[in-house]
């Protein structure tokens, strides 16, 4: 299916590796021009390398509320203009205190807010989308509270922003992944420092395994897409029935 993407411009924050540059290769792949933000010059470059020719990319600590929205403008211009913002960012605030709760708000839910304030005025211009990524931790109850309490503010802000911004006919939906394996990503490391949580996770999977971050790709793809023009609001689980337990 050619999700007609070819030369719409793409942002995806928190780009540089897994499920974000997964992303943005998919995009990329459709022929579109794709934006990437990091927090470091190494992992940027790195992340661009990959990518090769179409792809932006930015230093960017998404929790830094000024640098974000300069982000967003700047990559916008670079791109010709912006179709689609996909919000994928993560301080991984897994800890149930003030660092942990700190991180979460400041860059897993703020960083979706602020980005998508910057960009709704750019997407107006194109009739574009929003695509946040959530997690399943947020449809449930989660071992990572905080993690999961702000994942689920993410899907309800999926909601409250594909209402708010319906009459400016901006799209704004949600994926919840399930547990992705890629390397450098955490469920690698449990995979060989914490393998008994590596594997009582993966065996309550009901496919066996661990997702991959092309396969949320491909579902961000479409989402973000003229082809999922009637779609807004909807948070789309890809974990292979992992939630179901």
């Amino acid at each position: 299916m050619d999700l007609g993407l070819a030369g719409k411009g793409v942002i995806v924050t928190g780009g540089t590796r897994g499920i974000g540059l997964a992303i943005a290769r998919a995009c990329l792949a459709e022929g579109a021009t794709v934006s990437i933000c990091g927090r470091s010059r190494e992992s940027l470059d790195a992340a661009l390398a990959e990518l090769g020719e179409g792809a932006h990319g930015a230093i960017c600590d998404v929790g830094d509320a000024e640098a974000l929205a300069a982000y967003v403008d700047a990559a916008a211009g670079a791109l010709g203009g912006l179709y689609a913002l996909v919000n994928n960012p993560s301080g991984f605030g897994a800890t149930d205190n003030e660092d942990g709760w700190k991180k979460g708000i400041d860059v897993d839910l703020m960083g979706v807010v602020r980005a998508t304030w910057a960009a709704a005025p750019h997407l107006e211009k194109t009739g574009g989308s929003v695509l946040n990524i959530s997690s399943i931790s947020g449809i449930g109850p989660s071992g990572s509270i905080p993690y999961g309490a702000v994942k689920a503010a993410v899907i309800q802000l999926t909601q409250s922003h594909a209402l708010h911004y319906a009459p400016q006919r901006i799209r704004v939906n949600c994926i919840a992944p399930g547990s992705i394996e890629f390397p450098g990503g955490s469920w690698e490391w449990r995979r060989y420092n914490d393998p008994s949580k590596y594997f009582a996770t993966r065996d309550k999977i009901p496919f066996g395994r661990m997702g991959t971050p092309d396969e949320v790709a491909r579902v961000a793809a479409f989402l973000v897409s003229d082809a999922a023009g009637w779609v807004t609001g909807q948070t789309v689980a890809v974990d292979g029935g992992q939630n179901f337990g």
